[in-house]
């Protein structure tokens, strides 16, 4: 499926959104075994290629992810913050240093990074996540955050105008089911 709208810009909506609820009682998790795990922070550029992923890594993010999940249903939602999720996202966010170090090479001369050695990818990873979360929950795009409206998707976007949908097929089946029930007068259901 192509991103949500606004997972480009926040990674940690793109983070959400890799547990999927497809029609037809299908499910898909992007983030399912250490390879394709490290394949999603590889390709937003949040791993180096090649690093060692291992399932403890991987079961981290899959579990800062059902946290940030509940972080952002309760937000969409309009209830209070779980404090589990409250206290995941904080821990991930203490993980690693705030501040990129000033370093030297020949190349490159001064340039700034983060200070890591390779064994602390995921930390890295994860921090940086969760600061994106917080960045998200307390931003100007808070208020355009919001849950597909097409069930039984379960991605999240933000909002761009009127559309309420993470993508062309999750509107073409809302549409679909808005017009089965004006033609049949029964309810838009599943």
């Amino acid at each position: 499926m192509p991103p949500a709208p606004g997972a480009e810009q926040h990674p940690a909506l793109g983070l959400v959104n890799t547990a999927i609820t497809l029609p037809g009682g299908q499910a898909a998790d992007l983030l399912a075994t250490p390879a394709a795990a490290l394949r999603w922070l590889v390709d937003r550029s949040l791993a180096p290629a090649g690093a060692d992923l291992r399932e403890t890594c991987a079961s981290r993010l899959r579990a800062l992810r059902d946290q940030l999940r509940a972080l952002l249903a309760a937000h969409v939602d309009g209830r209070p913050a779980p404090p589990a999720a409250l206290a995941a996202l904080n821990d991930a966010l203490t993980l690693a240093p705030a501040a990129s170090l000033l370093h030297w090479s020949p190349d490159r001369g001064l340039y700034r990074a983060a200070a890591h050695p390779t064994t602390q990818i995921v930390e890295h990873a994860l921090a940086a996540l969760a600061a994106d979360a917080a960045d998200l929950l307390t931003g100007p795009d808070t208020e355009r955050l919001t849950a597909c409206g097409s069930p039984p998707c379960n991605r999240y976007l933000l909002r761009h105008g009127r559309r309420h949908w993470c993508s062309t097929r999750c509107g073409d089946r809302a549409r679909a089911a808005r017009a089965y029930a004006r033609r049949t007068g029964r309810p838009a259901t599943e």
